[in-house]
């Protein structure tokens, strides 16, 4: 990292509290703080193509494209019926847990 003031990381024990969700939460937050501290980071480095070599690890900065088809363009534009996009529609069963801070 070239200028980059070192992060300092505090991490909150979350098996001080009893309750499960209260340990989730505290750990989704700390997640979050390192997610958004690891986007500066890759952010930085990915400003230079080529490896990186650090004292612990080794990075590689790539170039590419990714393509993208847009079904519900192509389905429109080949004048696909609803019915026949319903028929190959996959369902799938989701279970969501949603934590927030009191």
């Amino acid at each position: 990292m070239t200028n980059s003031a070192k992060i300092q990381v505090t991490l909150v024990a979350p098996l001080q509290f009893t309750h499960p969700i209260d340990q989730l939460g505290i750990l989704l937050a700390q997640i979050a703080d390192l997610e958004a501290q690891a986007e500066i980071i890759k952010n930085e480095l990915k400003s230079n193509e080529g490896t990186i070599e650090g004292d612990l690890y080794k990075g590689c900065v790539t170039l590419s494209e990714r393509k993208t088809v847009d079904n519900k363009a192509v389905f429109i534009a080949a004048d696909v019926p609803a019915e026949i996009i319903a028929k190959y529609t996959k369902t799938t069963a989701v279970i969501t847990l949603k934590v927030t801070s009191r």
